[in-house]
């Protein structure tokens, strides 16, 4: 390839909307082009990076027994009804209609359709099955940001596992987690392994591979000590006891007017202090009014309550009706008294005294509150966010909490989909079953993004060998004769060797060259100009820490062939 030749739109300045750096640079570096909020168009580079992204994958998922299919984009509705997501994802669905009055929609993600497949293995013989594709998905993002990272249209490499138990399941979940490790080793990420909630997918155990990055839009927590790990929706952890004084006597009314806030109580004194109040959230919870206690120092985690109950119906109550059932708008709220309405708290409030809450009249609040005594707990579950410092649950030391890029999650379904789907075979002794599923996903837009996170300088991207668009520019700084013999010399040189090499034959000044070159992240350039050629050398270049070395130019070639096979 010619660089005079290809559609590389390099910017010197920054897009106005770009606050991450892969998103920076994957637009300056004209690899991608927005088309409207959350699409994109890949350009020739990007999808030169991405076609690399897709073939490890490929060879990932073919090394675990991977058979690849190519499933349809548009699906009908009733598939989704069956599975019963048709509406418990609608807020990210796009639904229409056919001119027959048929109810579609666009794939959000694929269970549903390799399940309908499924339906026609009939014996246990046919198992274990591994199937896969690299497929566009549209989710309605509603805040779509930061690039690649946040998108609504993207590729996906999902894959479905067909066992018929648990064991087998267990084997393919392995051998996953195996295969991604491998992937993102490949492509210059390390991710780290966590814990997460299945959410919309369902199923009994999930695992994220978050790469640690501040353009990340999850939070992990990470104990340095036993290993545990896990995303904010899942983490769960110990916090610092306190100690409570004594109140003798049930709780008393006090006045709070105006008082909507934790922070507006904690005016009142030490005994109105954040970690003596107790947060009472009022939720409908699959259409019946529920209140949920925390610390009024902790925040919830709703994906922690909606994998806790077991249920999506979960919205955040309305004022009417919160206002009807307990006599008080939000601010005011509380436990004590209340029957008829079931009632949720976190276990940090186990055994609290002396705390204070909600009086169940505006303006009013009540101290004294002895949590066991005076409030009637349905169920005691974890819905808190974990805070940095507070104890490992494994080990006890302090956690940390930090952002990352979530680029794999693997999940075990079970057999929510078979059984919807009529997925069913016949075991050794004749029996009907349904099929144990497993899902498993990377985006690759999203995997392209994250390497530009952790691979980048202020000049530009550093693409590993492995991703990159092209793995050498060979860069000619002058245009007499001799030069330009070398220039096309070494180029012809690296292509007969199996480089993937571009020659700069651009009329550019060599600063432009050179920029462009470090902007796009070639990983090696050589550099042919008549003064070195004079002593009988050219310069080779590693993008990464722009180590330098000369070399005869009949060699060049050959020695970033040698370097490039050995980053490979």
């Amino acid at each position: 390839m010619r660089w005079s030749q290809a559609f590389i739109p390099t910017l010197r300045q920054d897009p106005a909307d770009a606050d991450a750096a892969s998103h920076r640079l994957l637009v300056r570096g004209g690899f991608i082009r927005q088309l409207m909020s959350g699409s994109y168009s890949l350009l020739p580079l990007g999808r030169r990076v991405a076609a690399k992204v897709e073939r490890i994958i490929r060879e990932e998922m073919g090394s675990i027994g991977g058979q690849e299919f190519l499933l349809p984009v548009v699906h009908p509705g009733e598939v989704w009804r069956r599975s019963g997501r048709w509406d418990s994802v609608d807020e990210i669905m796009v639904k229409f209609r056919d001119r027959r009055g048929v109810d579609l929609l666009l794939a959000v993600t694929h269970e549903e359709i390799f399940a309908l497949l499924a339906a026609e293995l009939s014996s246990y013989r046919q198992l274990p099955q591994l199937w896969y594709h690299l497929q566009t998905k549209f989710r309605d993002e509603p805040r779509p940001k930061a690039g690649l990272l946040r998108v609504r249209e993207f590729t996906m490499k999902d894959s479905y596992s067909f066992d018929l138990d648990a064991a087998g399941l267990d084997r393919q979940f392995a051998n996953h987690f195996a295969a991604y490790t491998r992937i993102f080793r490949r492509t210059g990420l390390e991710p780290i392994a966590v814990q997460a909630s299945s959410g919309v997918m369902g199923g009994s155990e999930s695992v994220e591979f978050m790469v640690p990055s501040e353009a990340g839009e999850d939070f992990v927590a990470v104990c340095r000590g036993c290993g545990y790990a896990a995303n904010l929706e899942r983490a769960t952890s110990t916090p610092a006891s306190v100690e409570d004084t004594l109140w003798e006597g049930p709780p008393e009314r006090f006045p709070t007017p105006g008082v909507r806030t934790i922070a507006a109580l904690e005016a009142f004194g030490d005994f109105a202090a954040a970690g003596r109040q107790i947060k009472t959230m009022a939720y409908v919870v699959d259409g019946r009014l529920t209140l949920v206690l925390l610390r009024g120092d902790h925040e919830v985690v709703e994906q922690k309550l909606i994998d806790g109950l077991g249920t999506q119906d979960i919205r955040p109550g309305h004022p009417d009706e919160i206002g009807e059932a307990l006599g008080a708008l939000p601010g005011s709220l509380g436990a004590v008294g209340v029957t008829g309405l079931p009632v949720i708290a976190d276990p940090s409030l186990r055994g609290r005294g002396n705390m204070v809450t909600g009086a169940n009249r505006d303006d009013w609040h009540l101290r004294g509150v002895t949590v066991d005594r005076d409030i009637a707990v349905d169920r005691w579950l974890d819905v808190r966010r974990v805070e940095p410092g507070e104890g490992c649950p494994g080990c006890g030391e302090p956690l940390e909490v930090f952002k990352a890029i979530e680029v794999g999650h693997i999940f075990k379904l079970g057999t929510k989909y078979s059984e919807a789907m009529g997925a069913r075979v016949l075991d050794e002794e004749g029996r009907e079953r349904p099929i144990v599923m497993g899902s498993y996903g990377i985006g690759v837009g999203r995997q392209m993004a994250a390497v530009v996170e952790a691979h980048h300088d202020e000049a530009g991207i550093v693409w590993p060998v492995s991703v990159a668009p092209f793995e050498a520019v060979v860069t000619p700084v002058g245009s007499d004769d001799a030069t330009t013999i070398a220039a096309e010399g070494i180029y012809r040189g690296l292509l007969e060797r199996g480089v993937e090499a571009i020659l700069d034959d651009r009329e550019e000044r060599p600063g432009v060259k050179f920029a462009d070159a470090e902007l796009v992240g070639i990983p090696y350039r050589v550099t042919v100009g008549p003064r070195r050629l004079a002593q009988g050398e050219v310069e080779v270049v590693r993008r990464r820490g722009r180590e330098t070395q000369t070399a005869p130019p009949a060699a060049a070639a050959a020695v970033v062939a040698a370097a490039v096979a050995a980053e490979r």
